[in-house]
């Protein structure tokens, strides 16, 4: 090995919230750890953070500084905004019903970044503020290159995105289906307060979901045919603004669109496997589903609290992180909980876009019972909020 190339335990590539907070967790724990990511560039994008996450934030000394950019979700309202023949019952679900002030709070990603980079920063986490640029590994370790220079580590830990290089070195493939949809996403300005309620309306298209913001500002994700979302994305702000209006039938009154919208479509990719070769993979290196429910970047955080956590226990063993028994570990980990969710993500959306008729009628069924049914309600919100087939103990408030 050349004497110019630097050493570590773990390495984490990507520097969106995933990898920061497996990194973080990682530092917490006492593991040698390196993150490899450029410094993050504008995202008006909005994430919202279940219980779960929350208490991992907080846990690892995040939370305070997120709190005061986020906004609380205490109720969940879900209205069947289709012209069908069996159409669903309007369902609520408040966080107080399972004893929780609120199922999560939503918060613009650029703060959480930064949230979480003040607290790299404060715990003097070694980066390399470059992308990896050529990862090979071998029975023994991961080497990673970057403009630069070079790195050695003895576990990988890929949170690089939807375009893995951590999962292409692993040699993992993916199972990949596109959606006849595309997600419009942006921020607004509204009349009247939101009252803390998320709001989904279930249209023919999909969901059309507004999501609170501090103060009365929501974000938006609308999910549209492709040709009407771009449509919708090219229009100017205040017919655009207008639009939304009447689509969200005037609930928040008049509104404003702020500037930074997105526009992509909509698949569901799920990894072959998530571990392999001293390579584990978290966030869209491992999974991708559409926005509907807050799923994607949860999903994420359980993975980095999960591997995390592995790598803690195998440590205080004396033994080696990267080794094949840590990752079959981790696989066993999470697999359940990423196709549980993946699984019921793609169920819900092919039934808003379905046109069979006894469809409909299941799923009008299915939530009449869940609001009729307290019991079930009620499991319902614990399952949607804290899984309870993978809750690593950060998910719980616990350290490593």
């Amino acid at each position: 090995m050349s004497a110019g190339v630097q050493t570590t335990e773990v390495a984490v590539i990507g520097g969106g919230p995933a990898g920061l907070v497996c990194a973080i967790a990682l530092a917490a724990a006492g593991a040698e750890t390196v993150l490899i990511a450029p410094h993050a560039g504008p995202d008006h994008r909005t994430t919202a953070l279940l219980a779960g996450s929350v208490a991992a934030l907080e846990t690892l000394g995040v939370w305070s500084a997120c709190l005061p950019d986020a906004a609380p979700l205490r109720k969940i309202r879900m209205i069947d905004d289709t012209a069908r023949l069996l159409r669903a019952p309007e369902v609520s679900f408040a966080a107080d019903e399972i004893g929780l002030d609120a199922f999560g709070y939503n918060i613009e990603n650029h703060h959480l970044v930064a949230a979480l980079e003040a607290r790299t920063a404060a715990l003097e986490l070694p980066r390399v503020a470059a992308p990896a640029l050529v990862i090979e590994s071998d029975h023994t370790g991961v080497t990673v290159e970057y403009a630069g220079g070079a790195l050695r580590a003895r576990l990988v830990i890929g949170a690089d995105g939807s375009r893995s290089l951590c999962r292409a070195a692993a040699g993992i493939g993916t199972r990949r289906r596109a959606y006849p949809q595309a997600a419009l996403t942006l921020n607004l300005e509204h009349a009247r307060p939101h009252g803390d309620i998320s709001t989904e309306f279930h249209t023919e298209s999909g969901p059309f979901t507004l999501v609170p913001l501090p103060g009365r500002r929501s974000s938006l994700v609308c999910v549209l045919a492709p040709e009407e979302a771009q449509v919708l994305a090219a229009t100017p702000d205040e017919a655009l603004a207008e639009d939304i209006e009447r689509r969200a039938h005037s609930l928040l009154g008049r509104m404003r669109v702020e500037p930074g919208r997105g526009l992509f479509p909509l698949v569901v990719e799920t990894a072959d496997a998530i571990a392999r070769g001293r390579i584990a993979l978290v966030g869209e290196a491992a999974h991708v589903v559409p926005p509907i429910g807050a799923q994607g970047l949860n999903l994420g955080l359980r993975d980095a609290a999960a591997i995390a956590e592995i790598v803690a226990d195998t440590r205080r063993a004396g033994l080696d992180a990267g080794a094949p028994t840590a990752l079959a570990r981790y696989e066993t980990a999470r697999r359940a909980d990423i196709m549980g969710r993946t699984v019921a993500v793609d169920l819900l959306n092919r039934s808003l876009l379905a046109g069979f008729v006894p469809l409909h009628g299941l799923r009008g069924l299915s939530l009449y019972l869940a609001d009729r049914i307290g019991p079930l309600r009620r499991a319902l919100m614990r399952e949607g909020v804290m899984p309870a087939v993978s809750q690593p103990r950060l998910m719980r408030g616990e350290m490593l």
